[in-house]
């Protein structure tokens, strides 16, 4: 891979803690893309592991994420900033998400980081759910890389829609990280964490994560299963999922 080039892999783990009313506590490995949409095709040719749009071990859709309709992801994510009072004047668009992986992905959380220039201008953060419902959190980067938002969107039928979000996250760089605390009336409810290193984008990286976790797509949505039975099993409130088209089931 050119050197120049900021298309990456990360390599490492989600881990995701829950306090309130009984403790619970996950992590496994996994591994993104992370994507400058403007390096797009130039980032992966040669590769013989990774392929856009076509059948291969690994590959990158765009109809996975934005509209999940194909069409191209950066006019997308500048209208969605538009629409938030966010304008670049030299806007770079880079995209952190799971890869498929033998033509299959699902991607709870997709990140959009937006550049003007040199600098971090806002982040887009793209939630999907096992319903089929997806919702797009646009929050500004400021001079600081905490920001947050009141929740408007169905993830889970083990939380609630009352309460918050508060990102804490690091610009990609020779290390991932990105941590995300729910909140609601009582105080902290949840904690997610995303940490990862930096590979290049290259057939030797990408084989290595496949030797690694050969079945990561299908992982995540295991776990997101297995888990939620391990929280019915705790005895915990099960909140009833809104109905299509209502308040948490945007699309």
């Amino acid at each position: 891979m050119n050197g120049q080039l900021h298309s990456c892999i990360y390599r490492g783990q989600v881990m995701h803690r829950r306090f309130r009313p009984v403790p619970h506590r996950f992590a496994y490995r996994v591994f993104w893309l992370y994507l400058d949409l403007e390096e797009l095709p130039a980032a992966l040719r040669g590769l013989r592991l990774l392929s856009i749009g076509g059948r291969n071990l690994v590959s990158f859709r765009a109809s996975d994420h934005g509209p999940c309709d194909g069409s191209p992801l950066v006019p997308w994510v500048l209208a969605e900033l538009r629409r938030s009072g966010i304008v670049l004047a030299q806007p770079r668009i880079r995209l952190l998400a799971f890869p498929r992986l033998l033509g299959y992905a699902f991607n709870p959380l997709s990140v959009f980081y937006c550049h003007d220039g040199q600098r971090l201008a806002a982040v887009i953060y793209q939630v999907r759910n096992t319903f089929g419902g997806r919702h797009c959190y646009v929050l500004p980067v400021d001079a600081g890389t905490r920001h947050g938002c009141e929740k408007s969107f169905h993830v889970s039928p083990f939380l609630g829609m009352g309460g918050s979000y508060r990102f804490t996250l690091r610009p990609p760089g020779l290390r991932l990280g990105l941590s995300i605390r729910e909140h609601d009336e009582r105080g902290l409810l949840l904690l997610a964490c995303m940490s990862g290193a930096r590979m290049p984008l290259c057939d030797r990286a990408i084989l290595s994560c496949l030797v690694r976790d050969p079945l990561m797509t299908w992982k995540v949505m295991g776990a997101i299963h297995i888990e939620a039975l391990r929280l019915w099993l705790k005895g915990v409130q099960h909140f009833t999922r809104p109905a299509a088209g209502g308040p948490g089931m945007r699309v």
